[in-house]
């Protein structure tokens, strides 16, 4: 048994009183919180909380750090990505994914819902040390497409989730709005009835554009990409309000990014969903499009919020720490309380792992320790 402490603890909730030990056993289970520490009782500097959930990241593209500059916006950086992923050997995208895993393991995170186009990942979530929930991402606007794209995510899901092992869940999810016919929205749909949707949601202005009156600059990126948009017709309503109809709501949904998100879509789908959570990747925002969403707007909504990294093509670490401390700096008044629970609980309920994101008697959690959570260089550290 092993029992900590520090001058404040977050139980993924709340903060815990002062002088509360946390009892943990050696394959890390929570045996027991104490009001008062013991003899044997180890003292951290700082912060105790539970492991990081990165809830949106694509490890797959580790390899492509530094290859996008900053501030291009969400187009160009859509248009370069395909452009030089394969500009690699295998050797180098597997040094670069592993690097990647270990930075995540380094910042303390113990679960990571990662974004698949290949099976490159199969090795990381092999290594057995983080908890995936790979959403392998169905693409393919033109409706004629649709049976082959679906067969194509079909093959690579089927492929991950013979990795029987506990750690591990799979999904077939939507790209993005711009990205999926509608009639590809629903195969995916059917797919799994209870899966998590995450999904690429309003990362950018020019997606509501295309949705509203189909001009912008993702009428240039599909035909960039050689898709022919003209069975397309506008639907006159948000990306978020067209395609929402096209999936059930009995799925649990993760929105990532909203950056270009109104409070009225915000609204729309709290009104049609049971379990709705929003990622927020603020590094990423910042990489690409050089702005943040309206987290205000989304707290006044009463949004579940979660946090993800996005991939090491749009940042410049996968540290969720790193992604918290971004949003203190631009909204001072959100307690780090509240944003310590974006990067805990509500990333494991997002994932649907309730094992993780909370410090309760009979979890495992993994455990950090967090230094210089006021300063400029705050550092995380897995303990347990």
């Amino acid at each position: 048994m092993s029992f900590l402490t520090a001058p404040r603890i977050h139980n993924g909730h709340k903060w815990l009183p002062e002088g509360t030990t946390i009892e943990v056993a050696g394959d890390g289970t929570i045996v027991a919180i104490h009001e008062t520490p013991t003899k044997d009782t180890i003292t951290y500097d700082g912060i105790i909380a539970p492991g990081f959930v990165n809830a949106h990241c694509h490890l797959e593209l580790s390899h492509m750090k530094g290859v996008v500059p900053e501030h291009t916006g969400l187009i160009p950086f859509l248009k370069t990505i395909p452009r030089h992923r394969n500009d690699f050997t295998d050797e180098q995208k597997k040094t670069a994914r592993h690097s990647a895993y270990n930075e995540l393991l380094q910042n303390g995170v113990v679960a990571v819902g990662d974004i698949a186009n290949t099976t490159d990942t199969l090795d990381v979530r092999a290594l057995g040390q983080l908890s995936f929930y790979t959403f392998v991402e169905s693409i393919g606007f033109t409706e004629a497409n649709a049976p082959k794209a679906f067969g194509f995510a079909t093959s690579t899901y089927e492929t991950f989730a013979a990795q029987q092992v506990a750690k591990l869940k799979q999904a077939i999810i939507p790209h993005a709005p711009y990205s999926v016919s509608s009639p590809l929205f629903r195969l995916i749909d059917a797919h799994t009835g209870d899966a998590v949707i995450s999904i690429h949601n309003q990362e950018s202005e020019e997606e509501n554009k295309f949705y509203i009156r189909k001009e912008g600059g993702l009428r240039d990126l599909l035909l960039t990409l050689g898709v022919d948009d003209s069975f397309f017709t506008p639907t006159g309503v948000s990306s978020l309000q067209s395609y929402l109809p096209w999936l059930s709501p009995a799925h649990p949904f993760i929105f990532v990014h909203n950056t270009f998100t109104p409070r009225e879509d915000v609204q729309f789908a709290h009104s049609r969903l049971k379990y709705v959570y929003w990622c927020f990747c603020p590094n990423a925002n910042l990489y690409i499009e050089n702005t943040l969403p309206d987290v205000d707007m989304f707290i006044s909504e009463g949004a579940n919020i979660c946090i993800g990294t996005d991939s090491l093509a749009s940042n410049h670490q996968l540290s969720i720490l790193s992604e918290l401390q971004t949003i203190k700096q631009r909204y001072p008044h959100i307690s780090w309380e509240t944003l310590l629970t974006w990067g805990t609980r509500n990333g494991a309920l997002a994932l649907q792992m309730p094992d993780l994101g909370t410090i309760e008697v009979g979890k495992k959690p993994g455990i950090v320790a967090i230094t210089g959570i006021d300063t400029a260089s705050p550092r995380a550290e897995r303990i347990i």
